[in-house]
């Protein structure tokens, strides 16, 4: 079989997907590109035969997302809004220790800058 870098031979994608936050009592700001939200880009694992399944499952995972709840010591109603799926990627390898499931190429950048990127063991704490 030929090689295809869309299709995975494990069948495991990585899925990315955008929400952003809003507060369901606030001012409707959904015509307003200008307007700032807080964003979370979350990252899910689907098992799927191909891209479009995967995007799908993805589309299904982030909408249990976005449920509205009552947040803050206030209990303001606010809710996660989904924009939609970022990226999907096929990963090659099978899951294990070390399996590779995704990479990004970056532009040139100077060495100093580079080294900033890297951060200390015990600092990924949340």
């Amino acid at each position: 079989m030929a090689y295809d870098k869309n299709h995975s031979p494990v069948g495991w994608y990585v899925v990315s997907y955008l929400l952003r936050f809003v507060e369901l009592d606030g001012t409707d700001q959904d015509d307003d590109d200008e307007a700032r939200f807080l964003s979370w880009e979350n990252t899910i694992l689907v098992r799927a035969q191909n891209l479009d399944e995967a995007y799908d499952k993805g589309m299904q995972a982030a909408q249990g997302s976005t449920r509205p709840y009552k947040g803050g010591p206030d209990g303001v109603p606010v809710q996660w809004k989904l924009l939609g799926i970022t990226d999907v990627l096929p990963i090659y390898e099978e899951l294990a220790d070390g399996a590779e499931i995704m990479w990004t190429e970056r532009a040139p950048r100077k060495l100093k800058n580079l080294r900033q990127m890297v951060r200390p063991k015990g600092s990924f704490g949340q």
